[in-house]
């Protein structure tokens, strides 16, 4: 495979090794009375970054992590990234935001054992944890206009498993789980219905970004918006779900992509993702969505916020043009932040949307997107711009905020 070729085979090594380990805990199981398929042994101690407060670095620490209980399933982690959302609930800002909690939402690893009644994976399957799970049950998963299943949303918004407990404990505390994934730790506890089995060959280091910023943004724009083509739009926030909204609209035909951001060093890579012009706000003396109307007879028939400020969001909408316009806030506003704008724009036709995960079905969704990668028909090699040991997880962090990185991947 061009896209490094010592990743399939390294990763059919360990697909293999987790599947010999698998066998022989199957069968001291049989031979102890334990079911088949039920993880055994103790508690697996590992290597973990946790968040002990908010504000503060992570502090790398041996943590252990228990096995999976009903319907879960452990997994070895082998790569991660960090994403804006990592660091907006480490700032403090995050509502449900607590500590102590090992954080990260996009990563990749193998299945290292499963519990009772998990019966879809096993060990020694690749597989991206989700924090928007699929069970498939829900009102919500049987509704075909919406991904958001609150089969565990209650608990998971506590940190905690399912079963209102947690598999992570550090120097004799309990550690809180983060999004029902909490990908900062060697080994993780997931909820079976959080978990994505894809193409053993995919490279982990890359594929980890399919588990929220790239679907989100690529899906924005594919599945909220649904671009059509021939049309014009506009995104505010070139940072890494920037750029998949980009990558969204082209591959849906859009005719005229204008990026819009404050820092015009993301301009070069906007381009190369597809936009056709990048604008500053900085740059004009009048208010960026009247400029945006000018440039466009009107008004853009999409636009998308990608930064997470309500002000900003005002400005996608009433950069759109009226009667059709359609603008999809992506970014995460702060706690207690609202939206405002003249009733006016929504009576003349504009539609105000959001999106979570880019609206994917997860379970079902993830492994198609991975497919796609595969397929070169999406872009994610070209997202990541930094890769670093475990150890250095809070230069992530520091790279994050200065603006330098698009995804930093850490790896085990």
């Amino acid at each position: 495979m061009a896209r490094g070729r010592a990743w399939p085979v390294q990763r059919a090594r360990q697909a293999l090794l987790f599947k010999v380990i698998s066998f022989i805990k199957v069968m001291r199981g049989r031979r102890s009375g334990t079911p088949a398929g039920i993880n055994w042994h103790l508690v697996i101690k590992c290597k973990a970054a946790v968040a002990w407060e908010a504000g503060k670095p992570l502090s790398i620490e041996e943590v252990e992590v228990a096995p999976p209980k009903a319907h879960e399933v452990r997994i070895k982690i082998i790569a991660t990234a960090v994403c804006h959302t990592d660091a907006y609930t480490l700032s403090g800002a995050d509502p449900e935001g607590s500590f102590p909690v090992i954080l990260g939402h996009e990563g990749a690893g193998i299945v290292e054992s499963v519990g009772a009644g998990v019966t879809k994976l096993k060990a020694g399957d690749t597989v991206i944890p989700l924090y928007i799970p699929q069970c498939g049950e829900c009102k919500f998963c049987l509704n075909p206009k919406t991904n958001l299943c609150q089969k565990i949303r209650v608990t998971q918004g506590k940190g905690l498993m399912p079963d209102g407990t947690s598999r992570f404990t550090c120097k004799g505390k309990k550690i809180l789980h983060y999004m029902g994934t909490s990908t900062f730790s060697e080994y993780t506890v997931v909820a079976d219905i959080s978990v994505a089995k894809i193409d053993p060959l995919a490279p982990l280091d890359k594929v980890c970004l399919l588990g929220c910023g790239i679907s989100t943004g690529y899906g924005a724009a594919v599945n909220t918006a649904k671009v059509e083509p021939g049309s014009t739009c506009a995104i505010f926030g070139l940072g890494g779900v920037g750029l998949a909204v980009i990558m969204g609209c082209k591959v849906a035909g859009a005719s005229r992509i204008i990026g819009v951001d404050i820092n015009k060093d993301k301009f070069a890579r906007a381009k190369e993702f597809g936009a056709c012009e990048c604008i500053s706000p900085q740059d004009f003396s009048k208010p960026i969505q009247e400029v945006l109307v000018e440039m466009t007879d009107g008004g853009v028939d999409y636009s998308f916020e990608c930064i997470g400020n309500v002000k900003v969001m005002r400005a996608a909408l009433e950069a759109c043009h009226k009667g059709w316009g359609v603008s999809v806030v992506v970014g995460v506003a702060g706690a207690g932040e609202e939206i405002a704008t003249r009733p006016f724009q929504l009576v003349t036709g504009r539609t105000w949307k959001g999106t979570a995960f880019g609206g994917w079905k997860s379970v079902e969704s993830v492994p198609k997107l991975v497919s796609e990668y595969m397929s070169k028909k999406i872009k994610v090699d070209e997202f990541v711009t930094h890769n670093l040991s475990f150890d250095e997880i809070n230069k992530a962090f520091e790279l994050l905020h200065v603006g330098k990185s698009i995804r930093t991947v850490v790896k085990f």
